[in-house]
C-alpha cells in the first residue's frame, strides 16, 4: 500500500469506528455520520450502522467523495465486519471492504479465527515492485481488522497508552496510541468530554519499502484521534481525528454519533 493508500485507509477505518454501540441483550442499532474534509474543504462523508445481539456484532457503510474530489474523481466504497464482543475487545470473524476511485477498483476480504488471519483476499491482485515487504505468517498472527481494533472497551477509562497490531488485507501496522488528555466535543447525538490520544503509524509489512509518503506518515508526531463513550456502553469509539498532509490538514468528524 503506498502512503496515500495510509492515509485513505487509516480515515475510513476511524470514520467506520465509530459507527458501533455494543450495548447488550436485545438488537441494538446504531447510526454515526461523518465528514472528511482536506483544508477545511469537504472531500468525502460517510454513513455507517451497526448492529449488536447478544456478544455478536455487524458493522456495515459506504463512503462517497464530495465537493472538489468528486469533480476530480469519483470515489466511493462500502465495507462490512463482523465477529464477536469480549471482554476486552472486539475481535472480527470476517471482514471486507470494496471501493471505486475513477476507473480503478479493488475488493479485499479477510476472514479470522482467534485473533489470527485465515485467509486475506485482494481482488484484483496489486502488482508487487522488487522492494515491497512482504506479509509473513506471523505477521498474521494476534491481529485486529482496521474497524473493531478501534472500538475499546474499557473498564477504567484509559483508552490510550495502547499499542494496535492491525491488518488490513494487505498491510500490517501498528498503531500506537499515546495519551493527551481531555477536550469537550458536541455533536448531534453527543456532548461531553472526548479521550485525546496521539497517533503514530508503524509500518510493518505489506508496503513498497522506501516510498517518500510511507516514510512521511511514519514519522508524523502530530497526529491525533479522540474517542468518545458510547452511551449505555463500556465501550469508546473515534469521533475525530486529524492527520497532517503536504495538501493540509485531513480531518474525519463526527456529525452524528448515535443520535
Amino acid at each position: 500500500m503506498n502512503g496515500r493508500g495510509w492515509i485513505a485507509g487509516a480515515l475510513v477505518s476511524l470514520a467506520l469506528a465509530g459507527s458501533a454501540t455494543p450495548l447488550s441483550s436485545a438488537e441494538i442499532e446504531h447510526r454515526t455520520d461523518y465528514s472528511i474534509r482536506l483544508s477545511g474543504l469537504p472531500v468525502a462523508t460517510a454513513t455507517f450502522r451497526s448492529a449488536f445481539e447478544g456478544n455478536r456484532y455487524t458493522i456495515s457503510g459506504s463512503l462517497q467523495s464530495a465537493g472538489l474530489a468528486d469533480i476530480f474523481s469519483s470515489t466511493k466504497g462500502t465495507t462490512s465486519v463482523s465477529g464477536t464482543v469480549s471482554r476486552d475487545k472486539l475481535r472480527a470473524t470476517n471482514y471486507s471492504v470494496t471501493y471505486k476511485s475513477g476507473k480503478r477498483s479493488r475488493a479485499i476480504d479477510v476472514t479470522f479465527r482467534n485473533g489470527n488471519v485465515v485467509t486475506a483476499n485482494m481482488t484484483p491482485p496489486r502488482r508487487k515492485p522488487k522492494n515491497w515487504v512482504p506479509v509473513s505468517s506471523a505477521d498474521m498472527r494476534a491481529v485486529l481488522d482496521p474497524i473493531s481494533g478501534l472500538i475499546i472497551p474499557s473498564d477504567d477509562g484509559k483508552v490510550c497508552p495502547k499499542t494496535l497490531p492491525i491488518f488490513d488485507g494487505e498491510s500490517r501496522m501498528d498503531i500506537k496510541l499515546t495519551s493527551k488528555g481531555t477536550k469537550p466535543y458536541s455533536t448531534k447525538g453527543f456532548e461531553g468530554d472526548v479521550v485525546v490520544c496521539g497517533i503514530r503509524f508503524i509500518p510493518k509489512s505489506g508496503y513498497k519499502k522506501g516510498r517518500d509518503d510511507v516514510e512521511y506518515l511514519r514519522k508524523l508526531t502530530t497526529m491525533e484521534i479522540w474517542f468518545a463513550k458510547a452511551e449505555g456502553a463500556n465501550v469508546y469509539a473515534p469521533v475525530y481525528v486529524q492527520i497532517p498532509t503536504k495538501l493540509g490538514p485531513v480531518t474525519v468528524s463526527a456529525t452524528r454519533f448515535g443520535g
